[in-house]
């Protein structure tokens, strides 16, 4: 499976837990072993979602792609 590929996957099994808090996230795309996401409704809000993006979805993307050095919440 292509990286760009496994790390949408890896993000569509994180989505329905942020939608069960009325929030969502949004691939944009894996540049330079950084992935770049825009984090939707209540996680816009979140005052947690820097831990969010860190500790959770961060930590489980690394766990299966090592090579991914940090994550970005992008505001389009």
């Amino acid at each position: 499976m292509e990286l760009e590929e496994k790390i949408k996957s890896l993000i569509e099994e994180i989505r329905p837990y942020l939608n069960m808090d009325g929030g969502d996230i949004e691939f944009i795309k894996y540049e330079d072993h950084f992935v770049y996401v825009k984090l939707k409704g209540h996680c816009v809000e979140c005052m947690d979602q820097d831990f969010t993006l860190k500790n959770s979805i961060l930590a489980m993307l690394q766990n299966e792609i090592p090579e991914i050095e940090g994550i970005v919440n992008v505001e389009l």
